[in-house]
């Protein structure tokens, strides 16, 4: 869950996931950082969910940041999109250190918005899943 974000224009922005609908092992921080942060090493599968809005969209980037630093661009359009985008991936975290966070950018003429989930039991807009596939 988030509540609608705006963004800056063409501008690598953090996604505030700001809700939960669980979260067994304490791993995701939504009041503070956003970022998922597991207490086990091991390979996470990903998800996240986004829509994305703006006048005149021309460009529309999302991606999974590990440690800060760009890690896998999911989707990178180059043209105007309606409705959401999604993307996937699979990442060793070492249990201690290492998290892992969405970003997104927009490119539009004005109104750069990352749209909400109306609730944390539904998905419909924007969400972000992580879970361990197989410790290391």
């Amino acid at each position: 869950k988030l509540t609608n974000q705006t963004i800056s224009n063409s501008t690598g922005t953090k996604v505030a996931y700001t809700g939960e609908t669980f979260d067994t092992a304490n791993a995701f921080d939504s009041t503070t950082n956003y970022r998922f942060t597991p207490q086990v090493a091991g390979y996470y599968q990903f998800n996240a969910l986004l829509q994305p809005d703006g006048t005149s969209v021309t460009r529309t980037i999302m991606a999974f940041y590990k440690n800060g630093s760009q890690y896998y661009i999911g989707v990178d359009f180059n043209s105007p999109i309606a409705g959401r985008i999604a993307m996937s991936c699979i990442m060793y975290l070492n249990g201690s250190t290492d998290y892992a966070e969405v970003y997104a950018y927009i490119t539009a003429s004005s109104g750069n918005i990352i749209y909400s989930c109306t609730s944390v039991t539904q998905i419909d807009a924007t969400a972000f899943q992580g879970c361990l596939i197989r410790s290391a």
